[in-house]
């Protein structure tokens, strides 16, 4: 497919709530797989639509574990459990990181890429990972969330 430019903040595009998908087809099964390999070529655990600069409610989350990747379509949490704090960084404000609290458990209402609710739970990194990119979809940068930056020294003791 394609790999697609990443939007850099301060774009507009970042911190404006996202339209839902109402529309399941060809063109969202593509857009999918350009978000996949864009996510893969950056490096990154996950990728919202408006990084690139698509206001749709769309999210990826692959963290490289047997959940394998992760599509979120109009996502809703449910129910979340639990607390942790943690490292974050997010592709559209490369170099930057910084300490952020979210729910260590969360089950997520979603769409499939053929419009069929989906039911995901998540909990620890992954449940840090789905919320960070749903963030996304309401237009809520981990900027806003982050308690304490990082520096770089700082998350290579973080990850041991």
């Amino acid at each position: 497919m394609a790999v697609k430019p990443i939007v850099m903040f301060p774009a507009d595009v970042l911190e404006t709530p996202c339209e839902k998908v109402t529309i399941f087809d060809r063109k969202l099964t593509k857009l999918l797989a350009d978000m996949y390999d864009t996510m893969i070529e950056n490096d990154g655990v996950g990728l919202a639509a408006p990084q690139i600069g698509i206001s749709q409610q769309i999210a990826i989350v692959d963290i490289d574990d047997h959940n394998g990747t992760i599509e979120l379509i109009n996502p809703v949490i449910v129910e979340e459990r639990g607390e942790q704090t943690g490292p974050e960084g997010c592709l559209s404000f490369p170099g930057l990181y910084g300490e952020v609290t979210r729910a260590n458990y969360v089950k997520v209402r979603t769409f499939n890429r053929k419009g069929k609710v989906k039911i995901i739970e998540a909990e620890g990194f992954l449940a840090r990972a789905i919320q960070h990119e749903m963030d996304h979809l309401e237009g809520v940068l981990f900027t806003k969330k982050v308690e304490k930056y990082l520096e770089e020294n700082d998350l290579e003791s973080a990850e041991g």
